[in-house]
């Protein structure tokens, strides 16, 4: 018996936009209806099982490697796919979402790849994520040199061997995207929009480039997630008549669930799979998330004191290198998020100083790329990795046998001496606020004091404030950690953001929805697992 036909999507509560037409094609909603078919089901399945192995986890206080997949583990004879030539050089990668600007800067920058960022650099209202795919498939066909009205700027592109490569990230798995529907009215997951719609029109053009269809698959728990994300790209290729192993995918590690069991992701990923990468902000997020019944041992210090030195994330990026290049796989390190100051080059000098001490060490340990947040960075990153491959792409030859982590070490949180601090707790306030203003109006990237924010951002410094307070924290200053010191300092920060703002701005600003929201999600006894649910439920547009 053939397969039901998908029920139609329906588009709602979004008003039209200039071209969606272009990207909202019969053929293309068709194949996203199929996904959500096909695959929702089983998107559903895993977020329960999410829940369930939180559960256990904060029964338990532990996590392990697998039993049921040591065989995996103990096979030395199965790699990843041999890489495309597109991805073989990623020494230098460049974040950020696709507006318009960005789009033509990024691909500009001189990095070798730019993450087209869907996910966490991007609030998800319904132009972000339409007119994104309308800026990727005019930058594919050259379309998009423009002229910004404001500042009478011109923005082209450069010729297309000096451009980098996209490796696109759409949005988790626990997202959904409410403008588009099936028939029961069930909204299809943000992820199956997201890749669907850039994959169905962009996959064939890409192969013309000498390219193809690359991701970065965000917030994966297990290697069942990667399973179902495999699926996906079995039946995509097969629907648009492209070979198996066209699409490549890079996984972000950035769950603590994940760090157990990195080979089983590449493992289930092996004929798409390009590498996996280490994301601080929100790896450190899932540490809190997970272990937030665990008592003090797993009470992190604040966000800034803890970096990829500590013993535990040293644990992990090792562990990382040495499982990806085991497996023929490229390692990606993490995040320079440095804003370089036009008014203070004493700020900068400070600044690049922290980066270039940060990529050195990430060559040094065999990372084969890293990522930044700015063009200005591009230049230091890659004089971190051209000292230590010189010509060569990659350094997957270096297989970091001398790495051994055992279980415990990944979870050794008490094994930094650094401490929460009172600073820490209204900078955790300040930035969550102010992330949670922009991301209301449609920015998921952000600048503030000179750093580049994302939702992951948010998500630490409301989580932090939220195992302080449960923990009973006391502060340098004596004070301890309560909702009422929480109020306090929130209300403070919105006084502070009505003298630094004119009034007029201020009342633009989404100020107090952000406020109020932050105070939610970080004063509730019951922790929302993402920030981001009751904030889309907030976004308008």
């Amino acid at each position: 018996m053939s397969a039901p036909a998908p029920s139609r999507l329906a588009i709602v509560d979004a008003e039209p936009l200039q071209r969606q037409e272009e990207v909202l094609t019969e053929a293309a909603l068709a194949f996203v209806a199929e996904l959500h078919r096909r695959f929702t089901p089983r998107r559903d399945e895993l977020l329960a099982r999410r829940a369930e192995r939180r559960a256990e986890i904060a029964r338990t206080s532990t996590l392990g490697f697998l039993p049921e997949t040591a065989s995996i583990r103990a096979d030395d004879s199965w790699r990843v796919a041999p890489c495309p030539a597109a991805l073989e050089d990623r020494r230098v990668e460049i974040t950020g979402p696709t507006d318009r600007k960005m789009t033509v800067n990024a691909l500009n920058s001189g990095a070798r790849i730019w993450l087209a960022d869907f996910e966490d650099a991007s609030a998800p209202t319904w132009e972000n994520v339409i007119l994104g795919q309308v800026n990727m498939a005019d930058a594919y066909t050259r379309s998009i040199d423009f002229t910004d009205a404001s500042s009478g700027k011109s923005y082209a592109l450069r010729p297309n061997e000096e451009l980098a490569t996209v490796v696109m990230r759409p949005r988790g798995w626990h997202l959904d995207e409410r403008h588009l529907v099936d028939g029961d009215g069930t909204p299809v997951p943000g992820a199956l929009v997201d890749f669907g719609l850039y994959f169905f029109h962009n996959a064939r053009r890409l192969l013309d480039l000498g390219k193809g269809p690359y991701f970065y698959l965000p917030k994966t728990e297990s290697h069942l997630e990667a399973r179902l994300w495999n699926d996906v790209f079995v039946f995509a290729q097969d629907h648009v008549g492209i070979p198996q192993g066209t699409i490549r995918a890079t996984v972000l590690i950035e769950t603590i669930t994940a760090a157990y069991e990195m080979e089983e992701i590449l493992y289930e990923l092996r004929d798409h799979a390009s590498g996996l990468n280490a994301g601080r902000w929100d790896y450190l997020f899932s540490i809190v998330k997970n272990f937030r019944d665990g008592g003090p041992k797993f009470v992190l210090p604040d966000r800034n004191a803890v970096t990829m030195t500590a013993p535990f994330m040293r644990a992990y990026t090792e562990l990382l290198v040495r499982t990806c290049h085991k497996r023929g796989a490229h390692a990606i390190g993490g995040m320079a998020a440095f804003i370089p100051s036009r008014r203070d080059p004493e700020v900068n000098k400070v600044a690049f100083e922290k980066v270039r001490a940060d990529k050195d060490r990430e060559a040094d340990d065999g990372f084969d790329g890293s990522w930044v947040a700015h063009p200005d960075l591009v230049p230091i990153a890659m004089e971190s990795f051209d000292r230590v491959l010189g010509d060569r792409p990659n350094q997957k030859d270096r297989l970091r046998e001398d790495v051994h982590v055992e279980a415990a070490e990944l979870i050794a949180v008490d094994s930094l001496e650094a401490r929460p601090s009172y600073p820490g707790l209204v900078n955790a306030v300040q930035v969550g606020i102010r992330y949670i203003e922009a991301w209301l109006r449609g920015l998921g990237a952000v600048a503030i004091f000179n750093l580049m924010e994302d939702a992951a951002t948010a998500e630490i410094s409301r989580s932090q404030v939220w195992q302080w307070i449960n923990a009973g924290v006391e502060f340098e200053n004596g004070e301890k950690a309560t909702p009422d010191l929480a109020r306090k300092v929130a209300a403070e920060e919105l006084g502070n953001l009505r003298a630094e703002l004119s009034e007029e701005a201020f009342a633009a600003g989404h100020w107090q929805q952000a406020h109020d929201l932050f105070l939610e999600v970080a004063l509730d006894e019951d922790y929302v697992d993402f920030l981001t649910l009751p904030a889309y439920r907030q976004l308008r547009g």
